[in-house]
């Protein structure tokens, strides 16, 4: 591992008036694939890549990149949440798209230093974190749909506070988009790559024009099942029982959604993951069957739902409040990730 120090230090953003994704921390990590391997893992001063126009990235969309977190707690005790699972995740992703995997540890370990000198940007108000976000890009500079010979991996870091803003009594809305699909099985819904969130632009900003603030994806061949919403796995509290849709091959195995099962598993609610329809979300949603729906992924943890829009018809769940179930998973899951309760899943690991 090498190291590369800035000769002048950032200003920090006022932690209290944090916008997500907007921030970025004195250094980043990078590491650099040419003739067949890995090179270092360097940890070198936050800066703009010089490019050429023809990276095969620009062109043909051969991109990765992972989401995850650091926590600093009140006591000032660092710590990393799932992040090996993260990047266990973007080797698969990068074997579906054809790119060269890496070695977990070497990076986790270049993670860990980066996080570790970058401490002291780690917000510690509630809800807020280091948002980590690695990335892996396809650098040769060539016109032509082929595989590229070099990579890019690289990681940057940003503080973050509440990705969604929850406003107990006024949560948001949903579009159901029963037309535009985000994947299909045999798809690349499985990989995290960057033409699935560039392909879902046109109906996020579809749900934007007719008022709602996020899109429930269903499933492309019949456009009837349930996948996702937004950039986020979902679930829903049916007759007391959370319902999340199976994972199928297009829906992303989400790393949140996991802890969330794991967690219910230990907990006094059932959950059931299976095929669930529309049809079934709007008429639970319309008799009052349905008490919650929220989406769950590394960004928000948990985003609760108001309402579902559908063919014209609006359905409120539960008055647009918070039920009882977001509010433990809440707390929870955040609990674990900033060491409030003790973690029996291994999945927090020291920085120190």
């Amino acid at each position: 591992m090498k190291f590369i120090k800035c000769e002048k230090l950032k200003q920090k953003p006022d932690f209290n008036n944090l916008h997500f994704g907007e921030n970025f921390t004195d250094y980043m990590l990078t590491m650099d694939w040419k003739d067949g391997e890995w090179g270092d893992v360097v940890i070198e001063p936050f800066h703009n890549f010089e490019c050429s126009p023809a990276m095969l990235v620009f062109h043909y969309g051969q991109g990765i990149f992972e989401g995850c977190k650091a926590y600093k707690n009140d006591k000032g005790e660092i710590s990393l949440f799932r992040t090996k699972d993260n990047l266990k995740r973007m080797n698969k992703s990068a074997e579906r798209m054809c790119m060269p995997q890496f070695d977990v540890d070497k990076v986790f370990e270049g993670i860990k230093e980066l996080v570790k000198i970058e401490k002291d940007w780690i917000p510690t108000l509630p809800n807020s974190s280091l948002y980590i976000r690695p990335t892996m890009i396809a650098t040769q500079a060539v016109l032509g749909v082929r595989v590229s010979s070099t990579f890019k991996f690289f990681v940057i870091l940003s503080p973050v506070g509440r990705y969604h803003p929850a406003e107990d009594g006024n949560l948001p809305a949903l579009y159901v988009e029963d037309k535009l699909v985000r994947a299909a099985v045999g798809g690349t819904g499985e990989a995290k790559c960057l033409g699935n969130y560039g392909a879902s632009f046109y109906a996020f900003e579809k749900a934007k024009e007719h008022g709602y603030e996020d899109i429930l994806w269903l499933d492309a061949c019949e456009h009837k099942y349930i996948e996702e919403v937004g950039t986020m796995n979902v679930m829903f509290v049916i007759d007391g029982v959370v319902v999340t849709p199976k994972l199928n091959g297009s829906i992303l195995h989400g790393i949140t959604r996991d802890s969330v099962l794991t967690v219910l598993a230990d907990s006094p609610y059932k959950f059931e993951e299976r095929r669930i329809s529309i049809d079934e979300v709007m008429e639970a949603a319309k008799s009052g069957r349905m008490t919650e729906c929220f989406g769950v992924g590394t960004a928000a943890v948990i985003s609760p739902v108001g309402a579902i829009a559908y063919e014209g018809e609006e359905a409120v769940i539960s008055n647009k409040r918070i039920g009882p179930v977001s509010k433990y998973l809440v707390d929870r899951i955040t609990g674990i990730q900033t060491k409030k309760y003790p973690d029996k899943y291994g999945w927090v690991i020291d920085v120190k």
